[in-house]
């Protein structure tokens, strides 16, 4: 990856749902961010995933980060789903409380969630004298 982002004037990497990653991975990956980032300051660097991974970001990958929470709205969680069971092969297999039920259920429990969005960048250092 280095060998290509160095070939780069600005390379642009995106990596999605970094949370999902087995934990002995996502701590490999943050490092080897971080020194793809020393050795090739132009990259940025998009990361996403749950709030949970956030102080780890924070901890390998200090002072280069901005970060900002992405919730989704329950609208459109709503609109997803009911596209998704009007799309359903077998439709009788699903009474009316059950998508009732999926309708009430998975919205909630996703509005519970957080989903963040991490830029990472290389920032200039600041003086502290």
């Amino acid at each position: 990856m280095l060998q290509i982002t160095s070939a780069r004037r600005r390379p642009f990497i995106c990596i999605d749902a970094l949370d999902e990653c087995a934990t002995e991975h996502q701590v490999k990956v943050l490092d080897s961010l971080g020194q793809l980032l020393q050795q090739s300051p132009g990259t940025r660097i998009f990361v996403t995933g749950r709030a949970h991974i956030l102080p780890e970001i924070r901890r390998r990958l200090a002072g280069r980060l901005i970060s900002m929470s992405i919730s989704p709205k329950r609208d459109d969680v709503v609109t997803y789903l009911r596209s998704r069971l009007a799309a359903d092969t077998t439709p009788d297999a699903m009474g009316s409380t059950l998508e009732a039920d999926i309708l009430e259920k998975i919205p909630r429990d996703i509005s519970e969630m957080y989903v963040g969005a991490v830029a990472l960048q290389k920032l200039p250092k600041i003086s502290t004298n």
